[in-house]
């Protein structure tokens, strides 16, 4: 069958994502943001750490599109650049949690008993502790840096993924095409991961989407609480802290941070809800 058949189920959820207006809008919000994180070196009329005294606290202009910081330093130049950061920490902190819980959920529902049980006690341990918290806690053990805030913010992430990819496997395991793989003598790992997986494809796509705006969120988090990237790095969550303390007189310096991650967030949220929709059955229309 080829990809795009006529009643092929990829064709049909690009169908119904095309018309969901608001997944569209995320889509466009975030590719206008990837393409200035890529390519910050031209689309930053300034770079990052550069400082003007002289220009301190000025006001949005033309000159300066998000005014200066009270280093003099473009606030919109750190803003492109920063997204290189949050996307990065926030694409790759869910890909690795994604990949390591999916197959630990996978095998932990394929296999059961005393294996299932265990890990998934330990899940429901970790679970039970607030994410951000969780987040604080590997990042403060770990140190502030990039590496480590992936980590903090992927371990933070991965019971997640475990228990959806465990919840999808469960109902997957029993029908005829697992048995028929079993039964011609394909071991574990090939059953999981050429029969089972794919499967489970649409609530990992979906979780990683929304993931990935937590992601993001809980690592502006850490960088406001000084646990994150460190200065003179712009980061977004950073950005903030570091205005706080001028939010009376000079708001702009807090507010465009601000804007960039509830823009990216609202981006992201929009996908996941149109991923979401578009792969359900129960929703088409």
């Amino acid at each position: 069958m080829f990809l795009f058949e006529k009643n092929s189920n990829l064709r049909l959820t690009l169908v119904r994502l095309k018309r969901n207006r608001l997944a569209l809008l995320g889509f466009a919000i975030l590719l206008v943001i990837f393409l200035l994180a890529v390519f910050a070196d031209f689309a930053a009329p300034y770079g990052f750490s550069k400082q003007n005294l002289r220009a301190r606290f000025q006001s949005p202009s033309m000159q300066h599109f998000f005014g200066t910081d009270e280093f003099g330093r473009d606030i919109f130049s750190r803003i492109v650049f920063g997204a290189r950061i949050s996307l990065q920490v926030g694409f790759l902190a869910v890909f690795t949690a994604m990949i390591a819980g999916g197959l630990l959920g996978a095998f932990s529902g394929y296999r059961g008993g005393r294996f299932d049980n265990i890990v998934m006690r330990f899940m429901d341990v970790v679970l039970s502790i607030p994410t951000m918290l969780l987040a604080i806690a590997i990042a403060a053990a770990l140190g502030p840096g990039l590496f480590n805030l992936m980590i903090a913010v992927g371990l933070s992430t991965l019971p997640r993924f475990a228990r959806i990819v465990r919840a999808s496997v469960l109902s997957i395991k029993e029908q005829e095409f697992v048995e028929a793989a079993r039964a011609m003598g394909a071991s574990d790992w090939r059953i999981i991961v050429r029969h089972i997986l794919p499967n489970c494809t649409a609530p990992i796509i979906v979780e990683a989407t929304l993931g990935v705006a937590h992601a993001i969120l809980s690592a502006a988090s850490l960088s406001f609480i000084g646990l994150g990237i460190q200065p003179p790095y712009p980061e977004w969550g950073a950005m903030l802290s570091s205005a706080r303390g001028y939010l009376r007189d000079y708001a702009y310096m807090s507010i465009f941070p601000g804007l960039a991650i509830m823009i990216t967030i609202l981006s992201l949220n929009f996908i996941g809800d149109g991923l979401r929709d578009a792969m359900d059955p129960k929703l088409k229309r």
